[in-house]
């Protein structure tokens, strides 16, 4: 190294030497302690100058401090955003103090004390760009005037190649930022090139929508217009699973019956999620304005075609289907008003053809079996808010129903038999109060027969109010001897009851001849009587009680259960007397 060959001249030249002449003549004068210092700080000049890096420049410069007289390098500083970097080598013994030091001159040069050392000094390295550190000199002995200025040079060569340094750093990270931002621009022209050709794409594409809508084609020209842009089969289906347009290869025919519990669960599913879900080999999309599905959008995609451009193409479709869609609700809104008109004519009896148009053109599926569901709320009265809660209730529960009120109750004619709890528990958690009672028809298979099940529903309701428990469900059809108790009840609900009751028996009787249920007439005729009923039916007592054990085993009631027994003999009774049946 350069420092190291500024040593080796330095302690090879000895200060007290004479001249030594040559044979061929007198030899030049030997070089004097001066010129030993001037030619090692040349050497130290060249190679701070030749050094990029700021800490070995720095450390160069404490390395040979000796070159410029008797000094010792106690401390550097380099200066990094702002601050004041102590350098690793600085003198443990005393580095808080000279650092303390250094930090109070501020950028001026100054006298520190170091501990031995009779002269000390804080000296700036500045340069154009200002203050690029400090070194820290002491001195065993005060220097001489000579030996301060070999210092002072030194301190300003240091300074120089540190500017340098700073100078050839800016310009590294200069490049390196402006590659970066060149490299940023290049991207963000790519990027913009390709938002530009997809909003290119976007705007043909809707453009072709919005004059498919404007045509007045209906929905089979979004399903063309939809496959002439995707080169897939395009469909539509209502809410319910039933296709009303295919365009494009591949139709089923027959086309599947819908699975109505299927159907509920896909469209929650495709719900949830902000565009089209796969499902299967089908790009599925809902057709819903303003929140209200009212059908399903989807391509046939079996070989996972598509991509954004499918995506943004379905995403239009869509959006023109929704407003199609929605023009022809409207008309049918405007002829069938509100879904409660259409559930208070079916409560007070219509025709039934009328009765399926009106319910499909409001979005409900009347073919299926409907329950009659009767809403109370002791808290509660039932105006438009309190149905409004109900009716919240029953889609958090997934009941289909169409909705109405009454004056003290709120009615929901709904396309599946509510569950026994769930119901009642949501409007619990609606209301914030659980003293609420609900009633439940039987099942209802035909528009008129809605009618009576709605005073079923009522009966249900009023017989929960009597019972030990009046807040909760009750089903009609699980009352027991209280359905044919009290206004409305006639020879259907007598029937129903008698089956629910004696039902199996009486099957039992007609396979195998046998009298089971004769003989638990004339059990509860006498009373619970062995002998006297045995007698009367001319058979032992041990025949008596085999039968009796025979049919609690087929009909799985208990003659010692006291609603079991109650409900058996009046059902015996009624099918003895009222049906007009005998043994």
């Amino acid at each position: 190294m350069v420092g190291s060959r500024a040593h080796s001249l330095y302690h090879n030249h000895s200060a007290g030497r004479h001249p030594v002449v040559s044979r061929r003549g007198p030899r030049r004068p030997a070089r004097t302690p001066a010129d030993h210092a001037l030619h090692e700080l040349v050497a130290l000049s060249r190679a701070l100058f030749g050094t990029p890096d700021e800490v070995e420049i720095l450390h160069l410069a404490m390395d040979h401090i000796a070159a410029a007289g008797p000094y010792s390098a106690e401390a550097g500083y380099l200066k990094v955003d702002g601050d004041l970097v102590p350098s690793p080598r600085n003198v443990r013994m005393h580095a808080l103090a000279v650092s303390r030091r250094v930090w109070e001159l501020a950028g001026q040069d100054g006298d520190v004390t170091v501990p031995g050392r009779p002269w000390g000094r804080a000296l700036g390295l500045r340069g154009p760009g200002g203050l690029y550190g400090y070194l820290v000199v002491s001195s065993r002995v005060r220097p001489t005037k000579a030996e301060r200025s070999l210092l002072a040079t030194l301190v300003r060569h240091t300074a120089a190649a540190l500017s340098v340094a700073f100078a050839q750093r800016r310009r590294r990270e200069d490049a390196l930022e402006l590659r970066r931002l060149k490299d940023e621009r290049t991207a963000l022209q790519r990027q913009l090139i390709s938002v530009m050709a997809e909003l290119g794409y976007e705007r043909a594409v809707h453009a072709l929508m919005s004059d498919v809508a404007a045509s007045g084609g209906g929905e089979e020209a979004v399903t063309r217009a939809l496959h002439r842009l995707t080169g897939l089969p395009a469909l539509v289906e209502d809410r319910f699973g039933r296709l009303r347009t295919w365009t494009g290869p591949g139709r089923p025919d027959p086309y599947p019956e819908p699975d109505l519990f299927r159907q509920d669960e896909m469209l929650q599913a495709v719900a949830r999620e902000a565009g089209p879900v796969r499902i299967k080999d089908r790009l599925v999309t809902l057709v819903r304005p303003h929140g209200e599905i009212l059908g399903v959008l989807a391509l046939v995609d079996a070989q996972e075609e598509a991509d954004e451009h499918t995506v943004l193409a379905l995403g239009h479709a869509a959006t023109s289907l929704s407003l199609e869609l929605a023009h022809l609700r409207n008309l049918a809104e405007v002829e069938l008003r509100l879904h409660r008109e259409l559930a208070d004519d079916l409560l007070g009896g219509t025709d039934e053809a009328s009765a399926y148009a009106r319910a499909e053109a409001v979005g409900h599926d009347l073919h299926r079996s409907h329950y009659i569901v009767v809403v109370q709320w002791s808290n509660r009265a039932a105006d438009n808010s309190f149905a409004q809660t109900v009716g919240r209730a029953a889609s958090s529960v997934g009941m289909r129903s169409l909705l109405t009120r009454r004056s003290d109750h709120v009615v929901l004619i709904a396309g599946d038999r509510p569950h026994a709890r769930a119901l009642y528990e949501a409007l619990a958690r609606e209301t914030g109060t659980r003293s609420g009672t609900i009633g439940v028809s039987g099942p209802c298979d035909s528009v008129d027969e809605i009618p009576d099940r709605y005073q079923e529903a009522q009966r249900a309701l009023e017989a929960r109010h009597y019972s030990r428990e009046r807040y909760g469900t009750s089903f009609f059809d699980e009352l027991g001897l209280y359905r044919i108790l009290g206004p409305g009840s006639g020879r259907r609900e007598l029937e129903t009851f008698v089956q629910e009751w004696l039902g199996q028996l009486i099957d039992y009787d007609s396979r195998h001849q046998a009298t089971m249920v004769e003989t638990l007439s004339r059990y509860f005729d006498f009373g619970g009587n062995y002998d006297e009923t045995a007698e009367s039916l001319g058979i032992h007592r041990s025949t008596l009680r085999y039968r009796l054990q025979r049919i609690r085993d087929i009909s799985g009631n208990d003659l010692t259960d006291v609603e079991d027994r109650l409900n058996l003999q009046v059902a015996t009774r009624v099918w003895k007397i009222m049906l007009g049946r005998s043994g």
